[in-house]
This record gives structure tokens, sequence and C-alpha cells, in this order.
């Protein structure tokens, strides 16, 4: 096995950066394995396990989840893929969490989307939503064609709570202050790589080139094709 053939990512961005969307073409082109700590969360909720059963518990009361029971949920799953790469999502948010984390590994590079809060505000406060189907539309970008009504049975669209311009702004601030020192962590590590822009299909290529550049490094004991 050659030395460096596994590769870890951790992928980081504020609510409506466009994360998800990375991440999903990230693992398709990469093969890296996604794991979202928000999913990892619910499915261990779901499944009653002690750690879901735990953190039910301080999502009920309206509490956050302590940083050592994250660290301790994230961490038995990644155990769990010890020969894999994969693509970190949502974990770590504290500084305490990435410690946790780099005593369990090291992490090969940190990709930090900085997509300007305008953008995102304009991005999510123009997303309306039809509740009963789930279908979502923008105004911008996929509009209604009656505006205010869903396409298909002409109900009223709404606009989710935590999208509303004054909810928005406060996740944003929220995430800032959490994730600032998490960034410098990284960065005074020298893994942390920044990509910047308005637009998930603008910023994507510069991702992918800087993956494959550093995955053909990583691999090097393959030789060249």
């Amino acid at each position: 096995m050659g030395l460096q053939t596994i590769f870890r990512a951790v992928i980081m961005g504020p609510p409506g950066s466009g994360k998800g969307t990375v991440s999903s073409r990230i693992s398709q082109s990469f093969g890296l394995k996604h794991l979202s700590s928000g999913d990892i969360l619910r499915a261990n909720i779901q499944a009653k396990t002690e750690l879901g059963l735990l953190m039910k518990a301080c999502i009920d009361q309206g509490q956050l989840v302590p940083d050592d029971v994250i660290s301790r949920l994230i961490l038995s799953n990644l155990k769990t893929m010890d020969h894999s790469s994969w693509l970190l999502d949502g974990f770590p948010r504290t500084v305490a969490q990435a410690e946790a984390l780099d005593t369990m590994c090291s992490v090969d590079t940190v990709i930090n989307l900085n997509v300007p809060f305008d953008t995102i505000k304009e991005r999510l406060t123009s997303r309306w939503v039809h509740l009963a189907s789930g279908r979502v539309y923008n105004i911008d970008f996929n509009p209604p064609k009656i505006p205010g009504l869903d396409d298909v049975t002409g109900e009223p669209l709404i606009q989710r709570d935590d999208d509303t311009p004054d909810t928005v702004s406060r996740r944003l601030k929220a995430y800032e202050n959490q994730t600032q020192p998490v960034l410098e962590y990284y960065r005074s590590k020298g893994v942390l790589e920044t990509f910047t822009g308005t637009e998930t299909n603008k910023i994507w290529p510069h991702v992918h080139a800087f993956l494959s550049k550093r995955l053909s490094g990583n691999q090097q004991d393959t030789g060249k094709a």
C-alpha cells in the first residue's frame, strides 16, 4: 500500500454557500466518502443510540449539544472508515472539536467556501417552499409560474422561518463567530484552502483543479498513468 493513498478533507462554509452541492461533486469526482455530521446526528437519534438519546435531550431542551458528545459521535463513525478517503461536512465547528479530530487522524486539507454574506442573503431570502410537497422555488433563478403560488397545486408558497432576512443575518453572524477560530486553527497548520466567489459553478472548477493536483500528489506511488 502506498504511503499516502488515503486522503482526508474537511469542507467548511456558511449556510447557503453551496457546500452541499460542492460536497456531492467532490465525492462523485474523486470517490471521497461524504460524511455529513447532520446525517450522522439524525441517524443516531432515529436509531436511539446512547449518544443519539443524549443529543435529542439537548436539542429538545433548546441546548447546544456539548463538544465532547458531538466529537465522540463523529469520531466513532470515522473509526469505522480507517482505510477510506473521506470528506467531512459540518464538523468540526469549534476549536475543541478540531483538536478532538486531530487526536484521531490528521486532516490533509480544509476546503473553505468563502461566499459573500450579501450573496447568501439574496440566495436564502429569495427561497420559497410549497410545504405539502417540499417543492422549493427561488425568485431569482427558479421562480413559480404565478408569483407566490405552487406550479402544481396553485396553493400559496411560504417562506421558512430560517429564510427570513433577520434570521439569515443572525445565522450568518453566529456561523462567523463560531467558525472564525476554527479557520484560524487550520490556517496555522497550513492546511486551509479558501475558495472565494458568488456562484457555485464558478467556484467548483477551482476546487476541482486543486483537488486533482493534491490527489495526484498523494498517489505518486501509483506512477504515471
